[in-house]
Formats: C-alpha cells, sequence, structure tokens
C-alpha cells in the first residue's frame, strides 16, 4: 500500500465500478502549496446538471458571522412555488479536508434534495484552514444555523426541522456543530437546535493516521493518513493524534454524545475514515441516540464520483430516505 509503508496494495478490494474513477481525483499533494491545490480543486470540470434541476430557486448571498468576524458567504436552494406550510432545511457543509473547497461543490445534490423533499438548503462558505483554525469555522457554521432560526419566518422553513449534512471534512464541522449547538443550548438554556445528522464519511478524529493503530486496508486512495494529518494540524492549529489536544475540538473525543441528534452515517469500506465512523456510530447508540451505518464494500474515500454506479445510486436512495423520514416527508408522493 503507497500511503502506508510497505503494505500490499489494496487496489483488488476496490469495486469494478468504482475502480476506473480513482484516476480522475484532483492532485491534493499538501507539500505544493495550498493555493495550487485549491485552484485546480475547484477549476476541475464538475459533471453537468442533470435537467429539471435548474428549477431549484437559488441565490448566493451573505449573513452576518461571528462576533468580530467577517461575514459569511451562504448559498440558498428552495423549491419553485409557494410552499403550503413551513418547509423543512437542511444547512449544508462541504467537505475539502478542512483546508480547501467551497459551498459551490454541492450544488447539484443541494438542488436535488430541495427539489426531492420540498426542502430549503443553506450551504455555508466557512472558513479555512490553516488561514483560520478551531473555532473559527464551527463558529461560521453555527452562525448560519443561527441565521436560519431567527429569519425562519422570512425563508419559509420550520426551525424545529433543521438537519445538518456534510461529506468528508463537512461531515467533521457537521458532527461537531451538532455538539456545540447542544453545548451552547445547555450554556444559554435555549437556542437553534439540529433535528439530524447526514454525514458522509465524516473526518472526526485527528488520531487517524497519527497515533492509532493503522487499518491495514483503509487511506490508500484519495485521502491518506498523510494528506489526514496535514487537514488535521492545519485545523487544529497544533499537531493532532497527541494527549494535549482538547476534547472539545475533535468529536471523536468529546466524551458526552448524549442528547444529540440522530444520524445517518456512510462509508466505504476502504476509506481512511472508516473505523473512526463505526466508532461514532457505536457510541452514539451506547448514549441512546439512533444512528444507521452503512458500510459500502469496494468503496474508497470520495467514490460518489464515479457517477451513477450501483454504489452510488444506492447510498443516494438511502440518504435521501433517512431525510425524508427526519423531515416526515412521504418522498414517494412528491
Amino acid at each position: 500500500m503507497t500511503s502506508q509503508g510497505q503494505q500490499q496494495s489494496t487496489i483488488h478490494l476496490v469495486a469494478p465500478e468504482l475502480s476506473a474513477a480513482i484516476e480522475t481525483f484532483p492532485n491534493m499533494d499538501f507539500e505544493n502549496g495550498l493555493e495550487e491545490i485549491r485552484a485546480g480543486f475547484m477549476s476541475r470540470d464538475l459533471p453537468p446538471m442533470p435537467e429539471g434541476l435548474e428549477q431549484a430557486r437559488f441565490e448566493d448571498r451573505t449573513i452576518p458571522g461571528p462576533a468580530g468576524a467577517p461575514d459569511v458567504r451562504v448559498l440558498i436552494y428552495s423549491p419553485p412555488g409557494v410552499a403550503a406550510g413551513k418547509r423543512p432545511a437542511i444547512l449544508h457543509i462541504h467537505g475539502g479536508g478542512y483546508v480547501i473547497g467551497k459551498a459551490d461543490i454541492g450544488d447539484i445534490p443541494n438542488r436535488m434534495f430541495a427539489l426531492a423533499l420540498g426542502c430549503v438548503v443553506v450551504s455555508v462558505d466557512y472558513r479555512k484552514a490553516p488561514e483560520t483554525t478551531w473555532p473559527g469555522p464551527i463558529e461560521d457554521c453555527y452562525a448560519a444555523l443561527t441565521w436560519m432560526v431567527d429569519n425562519a419566518d422570512t425563508l419559509g422553513i420550520d426551525p424545529a426541522r433543521i438537519a445538518v449534512a456534510g461529506e468528508s471534512a463537512g461531515g467533521g464541522h457537521a458532527a461537531a456543530l451538532a455538539i456545540y449547538a447542544r453545548n451552547m443550548a445547555r450554556k444559554n438554556g435555549s437556542g437553534p437546535s439540529i433535528c439530524f445528522q447526514l454525514l458522509d464519511s465524516p473526518m472526526l478524529d485527528d488520531r487517524t493516521g497519527t497515533t492509532s493503530d493503522p487499518h491495514p486496508h483503509t487511506g490508500e486512495f484519495v485521502w491518506t493518513p498523510a494528506r489526514n494529518r496535514f487537514g488535521w494540524k492545519a485545523m487544529l492549529g497544533m499537531e493532532p493524534g497527541g494527549p494535549d489536544v482538547p476534547e472539545e475540538m475533535v468529536p471523536a473525543r468529546v466524551k458526552d454524545y448524549s442528547d444529540l441528534p440522530p444520524a445517518f452515517v456512510h462509508v466505504g469500506a476502504l476509506d481512511l475514515f472508516l473505523e473512526e465512523d463505526m466508532e461514532y456510530v457505536r457510541r452514539l447508540t451506547r448514549a441512546g441516540i439512533p444512528a444507521e451505518l452503512h458500510v459500502i464494500p469496494g468503496a474508497y474515500h470520495g467514490f460518489n464520483i464515479a457517477g451513477p454506479t450501483p454504489q452510488v445510486m444506492t447510498v443516494g436512495g438511502l440518504r435521501m430516505a433517512a431525510l425524508a423520514r427526519a423531515f416526515g416527508v412521504d418522498i414517494a408522493g412528491r
């Protein structure tokens, strides 16, 4: 395995339908500098928008940021027409290892969610590391959550039905936001709440690839232990994996999982985050929190880039169904 010393490659474990897409991922060798990678990541060709998704209404705007911090850019997606009542909503947090990416990369799935579920999606362009370290990115996301609740009437959303969703680092931020919002509500006696966590291969534990025992069959493709160490170090502002990392910075280190929202988690069997994601679900269930886990055989980190393969289509259906249940929406009748 190229990323874990002398171990044998795991290419033979990759599902045949997903193997070709590995070569299409952009370069993420952070030693060459972040600016080049950021530019390449955002300039790569994205799949064309499927027919009909242009019906989703779209707004690009800025909202007030955390106290003393810059305003926050958000992208807002909503169904066309007038709703019969308050709509459910999703606060989406994009991925990118805490250091790259923009809210724009979620355009197609966010349009799909808005139209299929009849919900409003707010995708937040949080500040990236290493320019902004913890807690700046989470405070940006919390500012977006607070703004959604404070402007629920204008947005036409039900503040009791706001889910948080994210992929990779965005999934890590989403889980961290659920913990942060719970803690703020406990501290203040009230505050915005999250009804559900939709987590795609979330980045939850700084010890993965640093001090934890490495899994022999994960982390060769796309997101490697070295890239994971870089992302966590950038976001934490300190070396990851050690005993000096405060627990509030890392979802997997937080000891109390009580009173968190129900969760849906999916992850590939070859993904570096496999075991930390399994552990997150295990600990949620131990805390009495409903949690659903799907491990996709033969799948690596970011495998959804492979297009309409059986694995991608299956996961897409499971995610949509999980949100529909959380929102109390009948997608079969839409």
